[in-house]
Parts: C-alpha cells; sequence; structure tokens
C-alpha cells in the first residue's frame, strides 16, 4: 500500500477511528486501526468489539492495500507531523510514515487477522438533525451510570416516535429525560445504547448536518459524514421513568438558573466529604436558603429570592448531582418540585414536561 492524503484529513479521520480502540492487551490487534487504500480512497477501520467504526478520507492511492498499524502511536505522529501531504507506505512487515523531513518507521500488524465489520441492515433509518441530537445527549448522559453491575443503567433509552425523539438516563440516584420535537423525521424506533458510544457519536457527529440511527436485532447503527458507528444495543427492560416521577408536590420554587447555579457551586465548597447540600424553603419570607457544613472545614449558607408555591419544607441533596441537573437544563428559570425531605425532588422547565431531572434526596441527620 502506499498512500498520500492531507495532515489534517488524516488527522481527523484517526481521532474518530481511534474512539474504537480497544485497550485489552490479550488482543493486540484490537490496539490497531485497519488502513485500507483503494481507488481514491483511505478507509480506516477499528473496532474493541463492543463498538466499531468505519471512515474514509479522499487520498492519492500510488498502490492499493491494507494494513494494521497501531491506532495510538500513528495518531501520535500524525498529531505532531507539519501541515503538509503525509506518505503512507507498507511492505510485509512494517510502514514507513513520511511527511516533509519526517520520516517514522512502525511496526504492522496483518490486516488478514483485523475482525471484520460488522454487516448490519437496520429495518430503518432515522435522520435527526446534529445539533439536536448532539445537546439531547448532553443533557441526559450526566445521568448515565458508570456501575457495570447493572449493565441496563449503563446506556441511555433512545425513544424516536410521532415526530419526537426522547433520551432517558438513570443511576437510581438520578434520572434525566429530555424531549424534543424534531421536524420532517419519519419512522420510528427504540434501543438502550451504551452511554460511551452514544457520547462518541454527539462528539464526532458535530460537524456534520445529520446523524441517521437505525435498530436492528442487537446493534444500533449511526452514519454521519463519511463515518459508520456500530454499537451494540443493552438488552433488558429500561426502568419506566413516568412511574418514578412524582405525579404531585407539596411545595414548588421557581428561581433563575443561572443565579440558582451560581449559589449552590459556592456553597457546595463547604460539602466536603460526602456533606449534603440543604435547600430550605420558607414560604412567608419567599426564601430559599442553600446551606452546607462539613465537620472540621466550616460551613456556608446564601439566600436567594425565589417564587414559591406551597409550605415550608427542608431537604438535602448530593450537591454534586443537583448541579448537574442546574447545569444541564436550558432556559433562564428552573422550577423546582417537592413532595418531602424523603421523596425525590424534580427539577423542569417551569411550563413543560420536556426536561424532567429527578433527583434523590439525602437522609437529613
Amino acid at each position: 500500500m502506499k498512500v498520500s492524503i492531507a495532515r489534517t484529513e488524516l488527522l481527523d479521520a484517526l481521532s474518530i477511528a481511534s474512539k474504537g480502540l480497544s485497550s485489552r492487551t490479550t488482543l493486540p490487534i484490537l490496539s490497531g486501526i485497519l488502513f485500507s487504500a483503494q481507488a481514491d480512497e483511505l478507509r480506516l477501520n477499528s473496532t474493541d468489539l463492543e463498538i466499531s467504526i468505519k471512515t474514509s478520507s479522499k487520498a492519492r492511492v500510488d498502490e492499493a492495500g491494507s494494513a494494521v498499524i497501531p491506532g495510538k502511536l500513528i495518531t501520535d505522529i500524525v498529531r505532531n507531523l507539519p501541515e503538509s501531504a503525509v506518505t503512507i507506505e507498507t511492505n510485509p512487515t512494517g510502514a514507513t510514515v513520511s511527511c516533509a523531513q519526517s520520516s517514522f518507521v512502525v511496526r504492522t500488524l496483518s490486516a488478514d487477522d483485523f475482525p471484520k465489520f460488522p454487516d448490519v441492515v437496520p429495518g430503518e433509518m432515522v435522520s435527526l438533525p446534529t445539533g439536536v441530537f448532539s445537546e439531547v445527549v448532553h443533557q441526559v448522559s450526566r445521568a448515565v451510570s458508570r456501575d457495570e453491575t447493572r449493565p441496563i443503567l449503563t446506556g441511555v433509552l433512545v425513544v424516536v416516535e410521532e415526530g419526537q425523539l426522547r433520551m432517558v438516563a438513570t443511576d437510581s440516584y438520578r434520572l434525566c429525560v429530555r424531549e424534543v420535537p424534531v421536524e420532517g423525521v419519519l419512522g420510528s424506533l427504540e434501543a438502550v445504547v451504551p452511554g460511551r458510544a452514544i457520547e462518541d457519536v454527539a462528539r464526532l457527529g458535530s460537524s456534520s448536518k445529520t446523524v441517521k440511527i437505525g435498530v436492528s436485532e442487537n446493534q444500533v447503527v449511526f452514519s454521519f459524514g463519511d463515518t459508520t458507528f456500530i454499537s451494540r444495543r443493552i438488552e433488558g427492560s429500561f426502568p419506566n421513568h413516568k412511574q418514578l416521577v412524582p405525579k404531585e408536590f407539596v411545595t414548588k420554587l421557581i428561581v433563575g438558573r443561572q443565579e440558582f447555579l451560581e449559589a449552590v457551586k459556592r456553597v457546595s465548597l463547604m460539602a466536603q466529604h460526602s456533606a449534603p447540600l440543604r435547600l430550605k424553603v420558607t414560604t412567608a419570607d419567599r426564601i430559599l436558603t442553600i446551606s452546607a457544613q462539613t465537620q472540621d472545614v466550616g460551613e456556608a449558607t446564601e439566600d436567594l429570592e425565589v417564587d414559591i408555591q406551597g409550605e415550608d419544607v427542608e431537604i438535602a441533596f448530593n450537591h454534586a448531582y443537583l448541579t448537574d441537573g442546574i447545569s444541564v437544563a436550558d432556559g433562564d428559570k428552573i422550577a423546582l418540585e417537592i413532595v418531602s425531605p424523603l421523596k425525590p425532588g424534580v427539577m423542569k422547565h417551569p411550563e413543560g414536561e420536556d426536561f424532567i431531572y429527578l433527583l434523590m434526596p439525602v437522609r437529613l441527620g
């Protein structure tokens, strides 16, 4: 194989393909990227056996062929090269990477040993605006669980139906639901996609106008630009979020989102060693008091004027989870609905149910 390609285009393709690299030392081939050159195209493939990525770029191909090159190494090399054409030439045991006055010789692996790219035929493909898709992923992904003992919670439920995109994530301590209308979208789908995979797609697809999603029996296909990204589906029943969200509230307050976020961040400086953040609502004074205290460290208190309906109440939350919820909400104001100090609090837009962030309380001592 002998191929020449602009350094920027090669680095962009490597940045995408490197998301599929495996860190498993028992299978060295999975830490490599399969380079395939033919006609006027250079194609890069990577896989960790759970996700598979295929992307391509226009290139000058002097000699067709393929080879597996260590992924992290070739990415680091190209990232540090000057802005010029990069030539990759392979022989049976290695590859020579040259650019301007620089030249590197890298050991390669046989392309015959690289896993074949999955042959997935989804029932239908749904096309979504990339901006909308990425925004929704950003909002719900904070609530994805990192605990592998409950695999279903490490994923994001993605539902497209009747012109609506809905994503749901929960780690059992908090739940985030975001629903947005998507005009002109035909078809429907439902799948639980691994959180890491859908976050990667949201980042990698940002340069394309649309992201196409298709679902097969046990895999999900994402297509954007010249890239195809395939992930396994997570099997199992995702928690019914509609049953988890309280239908009524005893106390409701509406507060400026940015003002609330900044106050919570300041007071959280004194919520150390897992100390909770306390919210005390005083209806008569229309005051929300945010406080935190850590033994042998100190304490902090801040009052905010808010619109309040209902009764006085005091509730406590994990400060990091509360900060996440306020951060990913959009709009100038946010509503917090409380049933009791022992039941979940719900943050949402003051009008409507298109964003819901449910947060389990911390028991007050």
